[in-house]
């Protein structure tokens, strides 16, 4: 399902709005809220009908707020986006029409800067810079 997608206001510096908050529990089962965000409108073209239909992403991020911040919470605005992250297949049921789907993609809150830059894996991080350490003389290694 591969649709076109054209992003209002791309010039503009990205933001999200605080749109809700949802009680959740932790796997030891303490309650936690989290945050909904919603990135800007979209209109994506329907590879189906050929119409465009306007649309918005949405994404949870994890709080350590209590019930009122996030009520007080709702409606501010944050730097950011919303992009589309592959994950383990699951299904969804559309709550209106009741219809099953596999669905192997979610959607994450990324602050502004990250929506581009590939994330590095941990050991890309500690490549060591051999030319800053002291050869003590030696151009070459020599083997024992």
């Amino acid at each position: 399902m591969n649709n076109t997608v054209f992003k209002l206001n791309s010039n503009t510096q990205k933001m999200v709005t605080i749109i809700n908050f949802k009680e959740r529990q932790t796997e030891e089962g303490k309650p936690f809220f989290v945050l909904e965000v919603q990135g800007g409108m979209e209109l994506i073209k329907s590879q189906a009908t050929g119409k465009f239909y306007a649309t918005a992403r949405k994404a949870s991020i994890p709080s350590t707020f209590d019930e009122m911040t996030c009520k007080a919470l709702i409606g501010t605005q944050m730097e950011g986006g919303i992009k589309k992250e592959e994950c383990e297949p699951y299904e969804y049921i559309n709550k209106e029409t009741g219809d099953v789907l596999m669905l192997s993609h979610k959607y994450v809150y990324v602050q502004e800067g990250q929506e581009e830059a590939p994330q590095q894996s941990v050991h890309e991080n500690f490549k060591p810079f051999v030319e800053a350490f002291s050869k003590n003389g030696k151009h070459e290694l020599e083997h024992a």
